[in-house]
């Protein structure tokens, strides 16, 4: 089996999956590279499932991780349909305490919606603050700080709610 058939296998048990679902009900999916301790199992961006999980896959929301190189760039974001997806940006790491550079963070907001518009997009950590019980190198007051932010540069892109 080559890796397309792979992936339109996994897409096509995830739609089964969810296919029953009820009308009111968003399903959402975060593509991880893993979060043990601060450290990741795995990097590459997604050129490969582009096409799989942005015209085949029939999900509400996808979190991509995008916090460093490891992600790639945003141009397999081109794959975007519009068809009601929100695509949420992984731009603030959970794997250390330093906070990002607020217009870092959104130039590269900016830069994701030339492929797929604001309104589509979201922001969020690259991923849970961990993947295993024994979390990331971080406090419980850095994570908190991490969310307080994302909220506050959602506010300065999207308007204040």
């Amino acid at each position: 089996m080559d890796v397309k058939d792979i992936i339109d296998t996994r897409v096509s048990c995830l739609n089964d999956a969810i296919s029953k679902k009820p009308e009111d009900m968003l399903i959402t999916m975060h593509i991880c590279r893993g979060n043990f301790r601060s450290t990741y199992i795995t990097s590459g961006g997604y050129d490969t499932i582009s096409d799989a999980i942005f015209v085949n896959l029939h999900v509400d929301g996808l979190f991509l991780e995008y916090d460093d190189n490891r992600s790639g760039d945003f141009e397999p974001l081109k794959s975007f349909t519009g068809n009601n997806q929100t695509v949420v940006l992984g731009l603030v790491t959970s794997k250390f305490p330093t906070l990002e550079d607020t217009e870092v963070i959104k130039r590269r907001i900016q830069e994701a919606s030339q492929y797929v518009p604001l309104a589509n997009l979201s922001l969020s950590p690259q991923c849970g603050f961990a993947s295993t019980e024994e979390g990331n190198v971080l406090t419980e007051e850095e994570q908190w700080n991490k969310i307080s932010h994302i909220i506050k540069i959602a506010q300065d892109v999207w308007g204040a709610n």
